[in-house]
């Protein structure tokens, strides 16, 4: 995990959402898991974009704030699997009117990009 040289001010609540949450995958791995994808195999299979590795960090991230928690068998090889902590799921409310308003504005945002590659 990053340690970062200076001091951040952690008194805003956006803030500190973005601390736990603003990873570029952390919101879909949260997603997944609520879904029912507990393996981080999986969880990188339904995130094609992300590699295995980002998502092991972010998952390492999000075990350390707590959201998630691991569980393992001890077999070879191990099987690791995910789940939301009580204070994980207090982010679902949340990340459900995140995934409403992307879909309402998802043919915008589809079209801008379309835009912005054609200029190119």
């Amino acid at each position: 995990m990053y340690n970062r040289k200076t001091d951040e001010e952690l008194d805003c609540g956006v803030r500190v959402a973005f601390k736990i949450f603003g990873g570029k995958w952390k919101l879909c791995i949260i997603d997944a898991i609520n879904k029912g994808i507990v393996r981080p195999t999986d969880i990188h299979r339904s995130i094609a974009s992300a590699t295995l590795r980002v998502i092991e960090i972010q998952l390492a991230e999000l075990l350390f704030y707590g959201v998630v928690e691991k569980s393992a068998e001890d077999i070879y090889p191990k099987k690791s699997e995910y789940k939301l902590t009580p204070f994980g799921e207090t982010i679902l409310p949340l990340l459900t009117q995140i995934d409403k308003w992307g879909t309402v504005h998802s043919d915008f945002v589809k079209q801008r990009q379309d835009e912005l590659q054609d200029a190119e």
